[in-house]
């Protein structure tokens, strides 16, 4: 038996992987790719804040893998995004990719890798209704429907 997760542990683990990606991306981003390490990086093409050519979007118009190893240039780091300059048969792009749109990351020099839950990119854990605000202490407790007095009522006659 499953309850409802309040709490969104998955798009917690996606934003928590997101940040990986992009401390990944900064190393590389500052000293260059070291090692035998290489990322491989899948995302949405379609996703909001993705700038390609019209080209390759149309080569690709679902998703793109692409590949940081060896030739890149102008890798940039931004809080919610990145963009990496790469070849596509001979011809060069410059593309910007939301940390929200990635869909897949892997290292395979390190067998290090994960896949994101669609629709969790970035999305805020969902919350439960607040719960209703607690009496004042002060105020004391009276009808749930407010009763109109005449104040004729009390006056001395």
């Amino acid at each position: 038996m499953s309850s409802k997760d309040w709490i969104g542990y998955q798009a917690l683990v996606d934003r928590a992987f997101r940040t990986v990606v992009r401390e990944a991306l900064q190393h590389v981003a500052k000293g260059g790719m070291m090692g035998n390490h290489h990322f491989y990086i899948n995302y949405d093409t379609q996703a909001p804040g993705v700038v390609i050519s019209d080209a390759l979007r149309s080569q690709h118009p679902v998703d793109l893998t692409i590949v940081i190893q060896n030739q890149f240039w102008d890798l940039k780091i931004f809080d919610d995004a990145f963009e990496v300059g790469l070849s596509f048969n001979k011809m060069p792009e410059v593309l910007r990719i939301p940390f929200a749109a990635i869909k897949q990351f892997s290292d395979p020099s390190q067998k290090f890798g994960f896949q994101f839950q669609t629709g969790t990119a970035l999305a805020p854990a969902t919350k439960p209704a607040p719960p209703p605000p607690k009496p004042d202490p002060e105020t004391p407790p009276g009808p749930k429907d407010p009763t109109v007095v005449s104040l004729d009522r009390f006056r001395k006659k």
